[in-house]
């Protein structure tokens, strides 16, 4: 019997040493819709030029749950004139344990926004309908390449500042 209780408890004791990753919570955490330009706007039937931002940030909230927050904005133009503009910060809560220091920035910067970019992409898309505008669906994004970007450009900066 004493024997079962020690394998339950090392079992036990193995599984929280364990890579552990889970989704808490996945929330809009800001979001705004401006068409300065109305009503006139909605006269001008020429085509708008669509340009996209995107970017992250993350910070710990306490051991092994980080939230990383996912800001997208949407600016559409005709000439000058802005249509309208919409910025979304898609966020989530993530529980991430065990997972070795060189991965938590992969995990952190590649999959967690690979998860809340479909949301956001959403929130975009019925904004923009509620707004009284044809639907912008927002390409998929490889935050691989953006993830591997950020890290040269990082690495490039600090080779730079180690010059002067």
């Amino acid at each position: 019997m004493a024997q079962e209780e020690n394998n339950a408890a090392a079992n036990s004791n193995d599984e929280a040493q364990q890579p552990g990753f889970s989704i808490e919570k996945v929330y809009v955490k800001d979001a705004s819709l401006e068409i300065p330009n109305a009503p006139q706007i909605f006269t001008d039937r020429a085509q708008p030029q669509v340009g996209i931002e995107l970017s992250n940030s993350a910070q710990a909230l306490e051991e092994g749950l980080f939230e990383v927050a996912l800001k997208v904005t949407v600016t559409s133009k005709i000439a000058d004139k802005t249509v309208f503009l919409v910025e979304i910060t898609q966020a989530g809560i993530f529980q991430i344990r065990n997972v070795p220091e060189e991965n938590l920035e992969m995990i952190i910067g590649i999959t967690c926004p690979n998860i809340l970019f479909p949301y956001a992409r959403e929130v975009v898309s019925d904004l923009v309908v509620r707004a009284g505008f044809m639907p912008v669906l927002l390409n998929p994004i490889n935050f691989e390449a953006l993830f591997a970007q950020q890290k040269q450009q990082q690495a490039e900066a600090e080779a730079a500042a180690g010059k002067h």
